[in-house]
């Protein structure tokens, strides 16, 4: 199962459904205070505008984190983001390359 890379031309990440299923974790774990911090304010003002900065932040730290996984493990992100790619996200059924992925990109 062959997918378009998971970042661009310039090595930046393409934050694909399949890349940020693939991520999420991950993601859940880096961008935890981040994401708090968002949600707190959009608790507290429901106003989109007044958010902005906390998104701008949640944006930032998980495409920061999209990069360093492609850089410490392209092979494995690549091989499990192609699989949930291929399988529409199901994560039952990429198992084997989630583990190959969380073995060599630890959730710490």
């Amino acid at each position: 199962m062959q997918m378009a890379s998971t970042v661009d031309a310039s090595g930046n990440p393409i934050p694909s459904s399949s890349v940020l299923m693939a991520s999420s974790k991950h993601i859940g774990i880096r961008c935890h205070s981040e994401n708090f911090e968002f949600l707190k304010c959009k608790k507290k003002d429901q106003n989109p505008e007044k958010c902005l900065d906390k998104g701008r932040d949640v944006t930032r730290c998980v495409l920061g984190l999209l990069k360093d996984l492609h850089q410490k493990c392209t092979n494995e992100m690549n091989d499990y983001v192609g699989c949930m790619y291929y399988h529409t996200n199901e994560f039952d059924l990429c198992r084997k390359e989630q583990q190959a992925f969380e073995q060599k990109c630890s959730l710490e």
